[in-house]
């Protein structure tokens, strides 16, 4: 392609828009351009990068024996709320787009397809003999984010590939998922990207375990928490650990004592003279159901620990039928005007005990009348330790379970693990953290679905026994700008030679000097008849624009038709390095066919 041919427009400065590095070098040099909140047009430049990185996808995909098919963007709600997600992903997370036919019909536009995938394997898989089952698409995806950024990271439209597979049992699923293992790591393999696999909390797809694939990098949203010796690697919204041992306390004996403006633990182990690891802080949350039940929360923890709201939010939903519900719609913390709805009367807000009185709920029929009390075991065994008095300005000191409070019968885990923590699996092991940008997921989904729906087979006993199902996930025009962040300089973008748009630009200096012309489309048609994708730069601009612009949009080789060219040769400059070697003309096309096949091997 002829860059004067080409719809390429480079900006100078960074939009205002643009928070991170690879969202701020994408719009600057012309790969994407913003259309409204979330939404993204893929430039020429964009869409070759895309279409790379799907024949990846694709060429790993088909050799596990995956099928791709293409499944309807837009779904009736009949089948969501079959399976018991509609209320979660048009309340609960919120992030449906939903609309209605001219017959009021309501639909959603798809933003995962496991109920569509669902209804297909009901109605044509009958028997054991046509297991497994694994189809696959490449196709866009609709989420109304809350905050849409990053670019392409958090957009409410996006290309993924998701997969869906169908077994007999739990170990043909498992051979499935091992095999979508690799091919996700073969994926960011051959794209050139270092990446970490790490457990990974299911969230509102569900199922009985997953992994997410993380590419490596400083801006990533999410925090990777792993072990040197390469045994542990999980994200911090599943990772679990061993805190540190808690220090002895120094309080032998129980007694109320005046605390005035000691509301954080800070400031009450300052006060106090004492570790926070002989702290039990009391954190209130509100948990509302979908059948509209709220309930009052009131968990125990650690003075140094902070309480993981994800795996809180997993166990009171295992608790949902307790109070009539299947989902949560919502949790978090009831901020004053939140209070107020419930509240019979002031809460001693940083000086809660254990035992808050449950006559501080006010009567309502859609209250739940008792604290729901959950203690975390980082808080089990303290001794003679400090809590609230359930008194604005007073705690206690000298206090242990069984004598002063009663230890609440449900003891979880809900402490967010952070690094510098012990390994569970060998506690000689101390977790270490990095960022990372979730661009795929594994899940071992089990018969949610399948039961759900009804998606049954018939077994060699004639028996009628649900799908067992298995769903994988890779983020596509997540994963081009997750290569964006992971390697970038100050001049630009550094795209891996596998997905870049184009492996070569031959840039002429000077449009204006017939040799340089001549030579440079020599080369051009050369490297393109080679096989050698080649962008030339032939338009009527100054060297130096030229330079930055091929630096900024980050091809990975640059052939200058320059000086040299007087003695044969032609100057190649490496993006990666900015290493540069003059090479004969004629040995052009051979030295970059080498170093190509050497780089996507």
């Amino acid at each position: 392609m002829r860059l004067s041919q080409m719809l390429f427009v480079t900006l100078r400065e960074s939009p205002a828009e643009a928070e991170i590095p690879s969202h701020k070098l994408l719009l600057r040099a012309g790969y994407i351009r913003r259309i409204g909140s979330g939404i993204y047009t893929y430039l020429p430049l964009m869409w070759r990068v895309l279409k790379k990185i799907s024949q990846i996808v694709r060429e790993e995909m088909d050799a596990t024996g995956a099928q791709e098919c293409l499944l309807p963007q837009l779904q009736p709600a009949d089948l969501w709320r079959e399976s018991g997600r509609w209320d979660t992903y048009t309340q609960a997370e919120g992030i449906m787009f939903t609309l209605k036919d001219r017959q009021e019909r309501e639909l959603a536009l798809g933003p995962t397809h496991e109920e569509v995938i669902t209804t297909i394997a009901k109605e044509m898989i009958r028997s054991y003999r046509q297991l497994p089952v694994h189809l696959y698409q490449i196709q866009t995806k609709f989420r109304d984010e809350i905050r849409p950024r990053f670019g392409l990271m958090r957009g409410r439209e996006f290309i993924m590939k998701d997969g869906y597979s169908f077994h007999a049992n739990q170990e043909s699923l498992q051979k499935t998922y091992q095999d979508m293992y690799q091919a996700y790591s073969n994926i960011l393999r051959r794209c050139g990207l270092k990446f970490r696999a790490v457990d990974a909390d299911s969230g509102a797809i569900g199922g009985s375990g997953s992994q997410e694939f993380m590419v490596l990098a400083e801006a990533g949203e999410d925090e990777v928490l792993y072990t040197e010796d390469g045994s542990y690697a999980a994200n911090v919204e599943k990772a679990v650990s061993l805190p540190p041992d808690a220090e002895p306390s120094p309080f032998s004996n129980f007694e109320k004592r005046e605390t005035p403006d000691t509301e954080t633990i800070e400031k009450l182990c300052s006060f106090l003279k004492c570790s926070p690891t002989q702290v039990v802080k009391n954190v209130l949350y509100q948990a509302v159901y979908d059948n509209g039940m709220t309930v009052l929360v009131l968990v125990s923890i650690r003075g140094d620990r902070d309480v993981n709201d994800v795996k809180l939010f997993n166990e009171l939903t295992r608790l949902s039928s307790q109070f009539g519900g299947k989902t949560i719609l919502a949790l978090k913390v009831p901020d004053a005007e939140e209070q107020q709805k419930w509240a019979s009367k002031s809460l001693p807000l940083g000086y809660i005990a254990p035992d808050l009185e449950d006559d501080y709920i006010a009567s309502a029929k859609q209250v739940h009348p008792k604290f729901l009390r959950l203690v975390d075991k980082t808080a089990v065994d303290l001794k003679n330790f400090v809590t609230g008095a359930n008194e604005s300005g007073y705690h206690v000191v000298g206090a242990n379970w069984g004598k002063e409070f009663k230890l609440p019968e449900l003891v979880v885990d809900v402490c967010k693990a952070k690094a510098g923590d012990r390994a569970v699996h060998e506690p000689s092991q101390i977790l270490q953290t990095a960022r990372g940008i979730e661009v795929g997921h594994i899940f071992q989904l089990g018969t949610k679905y399948s039961q759900a729906m009804g998606a049954t087979y018939t077994n060699e006993q004639g028996e009628e026994i649900p799908l067992v199902m298995g769903c994988y996930g890779v983020g596509v025009s997540r994963l081009a700008q997750a290569a964006v962040e992971q390697s970038y300089d100050k001049d630009g973008i550094i795209w891996p030679v596998a997905i870049a748009p184009y492996h070569v630009i031959i840039t002429i200096p000077n449009i204006g000097d017939a040799q340089q012309v001549e030579i440079a489309e020599k080369l051009y048609n050369e490297l393109n008849q080679a096989g050698i994708e080649t962008l030339l730069d032939d338009r009527d601009e100054r060297a130096g624009v030229k330079f930055k612009d091929a630096d900024l949009i980050g091809i990975p080789y640059r052939i200058v038709t320059g000086r040299s060219i007087k003695q044969g040769k032609v100057e190649v400059v490496e993006r990666a390095n900015h290493n540069t070697q003059e090479i004969a003309i004629e040995e052009i096309s051979s030295t970059l066919k080498q170093w190509i096949a050497e780089a996507i091997k």
